[in-house]
């Protein structure tokens, strides 16, 4: 192998491994204590809407022991390849895995149901491996994606995937959190008032968001 062909396969690898987001936590993981003896944390792993979550409510995660691992425009791809460093490596008692509305906007590739729902399927299969207690949860509603206003039936592709999160949650015997039994609207969009673009949670989301995760939790956690 030529020293450019070596280099340009190094580029590539480094682009993937920044896509993939591994190093967006690599210092806060490394930073962070390994859990006290009965200490009872939980992560929550997934894209925007997790990650704007912690930026604009830390107190909820700083008080309850929840850290958040999300990345903006993530897909399920994408945090299966980071599930061990930012969920397993951390070692809590629970995660919550929120994941599939931006491979419903093709973010990364041509949205496949089975192909997202695997990958769910996997990170909540290691998860159960190594003793971490498995929270699934819908994805939120949207009626259409601001930055893809070309992917139709947004609102059916969303109830269908989370049909089926939901049915693989009841048959593991896994936890699930419905936000959007409690988030949509009669078009089955997200109601106005929780969302800044349809999609994106705004303070009031959140709090419908909290009082519905945390009730779960707290009973897987008890």
């Amino acid at each position: 192998m030529s020293i450019l062909s070596f280099l340009g396969l190094s580029s590539q690898a480094q682009s993937f491994n920044e896509q993939a987001g591994l190093q967006r936590y690599e210092k806060a993981n490394a930073e962070l204590p390994a859990p006290a003896e009965g200490e009872k944390r939980v992560v929550f792993i997934g894209n925007s809407i997790t990650q704007g979550w912690a930026d604009k409510h830390p107190d909820f995660f700083n008080s309850n022991n929840y850290i958040g691992r999300g990345i903006g425009g993530q897909t399920s791809p994408q945090l299966l390849l980071r599930f061990r460093q930012d969920v397993i490596d951390l070692k809590p008692v629970a995660v919550v895995i929120n994941i599939g509305t931006n491979d419903i906007a093709e973010n990364t590739g041509t949205y496949n149901t089975d192909f997202t729902l695997g990958n769910i399927k996997s990170m909540a299969e290691l998860a159960d491996a190594n003793g971490i207690k498995v929270i699934l949860s819908s994805i939120t509603p949207a009626g259409e994606y601001p930055w893809r206003k070309d992917i139709k039936n947004v609102p059916d592709k969303i109830e269908s995937l989370n049909t089926k999160i939901k049915k693989y949650a009841n048959e593991k015997g896994f936890a699930y959190i419905d936000y959007f039994a409690v988030m949509h609207d009669e078009n089955r969009a997200l109601i106005t008032s929780y969302g800044y673009d349809g999609v994106h949670p705004t303070e009031a989301g959140y709090d419908v968001m909290e009082k519905v995760a945390k009730a779960v939790i707290d009973e897987v956690i008890k």
